[in-house]
């Protein structure tokens, strides 16, 4: 607990220093920064939070999904994954076979099917995303090796393209597939990780701490790569919108590096 004499500028200065120790404790697989791209969301709807949508942290860097895919279109470098990743699970939660018409985009809903244009040739294959990535150099998208074949790109291994969203994807039987829009992910519960410690004592001290000023925090406890972490939390949030509202605040109030987290 923070002494009761202690001056406001002390346990700012505090909280500071504590919430500087923020780590980046979600890694996934996949390939990173678009050349171009256009997103235009319109009015939402509300459904349950997925697990898909939950925002992440990769190599220091945080990733909000999108909570629509509408007018979304991008331009920029594709590569491939395959055999090495073959059976592995996606961030869907299903495992990744590498001669399905599937990708991995760094921020579009999972399940969303896109168009993939090859500006060079002016093939186009549409595929659905169901992994994260790439994290790699200028590359927008992953395509699983049999989606990549029939783009005609495996000789190259990499490709210039436009990825334009499509939406869900409702098969009648027998006629063209139609898309639809999916529901939007923004309803759900939602805090903000504020730092993460691997001494369990200092994460619940800091929790303490900022109860005082604060009113709510708790510690989750987590292990990574063996290691075991404990994350500290603070605020209840019933939607993104407002829980990336309190992210703002709180980076000015004192936690660089705050981030939102979905809670299950």
């Amino acid at each position: 607990m923070i002494p009761a004499q202690e001056s406001t500028t002390n346990r700012l200065t505090r909280s500071r220093r504590l919430g500087a120790f923020c780590l980046s404790l979600l890694l996934m697989g996949g390939c990173v920064s678009h050349q171009h791209s256009t997103y235009s969301p319109r009015a939402p709807s509300l459904s349950p939070h997925k697990p898909g949508q939950k925002p992440y942290v990769v190599n220091g860097r945080q990733y909000e999904p999108l909570s629509s895919h509408e007018g979304f279109v991008q331009e920029g470098i594709a590569s491939s994954y395959g055999r090495d990743f073959h059976g592995r699970r996606t961030s869907s939660g299903e495992p990744f076979d590498m001669n399905a018409m599937t990708a991995a985009h760094k921020t579009l809903p999972l399940g969303v099917w896109v168009k993939v244009y090859h500006k060079r040739t002016g093939r186009d294959i549409v595929v659905r995303i169901n992994d994260r990535g790439p994290f790699v150099g200028d590359r927008i998208i992953d395509l699983s090796e049999g989606a990549a074949r029939k783009l005609d790109m495996m000789h190259e291994g990499v490709a210039a393209v436009r990825v334009t969203a499509l939406g869900y994807r409702s098969d009648h039987g027998g006629g063209e597939p139609e898309f639809r829009t999916p529901l939007n992910y923004d309803s759900g519960n939602f805090t903000l990780q504020v730092a993460a410690f691997k001494n369990r004592g200092n994460a619940y001290r800091y929790a303490e701490e900022l109860k005082v000023t604060y009113g709510t925090a708790d510690v989750q406890e987590s292990v990574v790569d063996g290691t075991r972490f404990y994350r500290v939390r603070l605020g209840h949030y019933s939607s993104l919108r407002s829980a990336q509202l309190s992210h703002e605040a709180f980076e000015k109030k004192g936690f660089p590096g705050n981030f939102v987290v979905a809670v299950e």
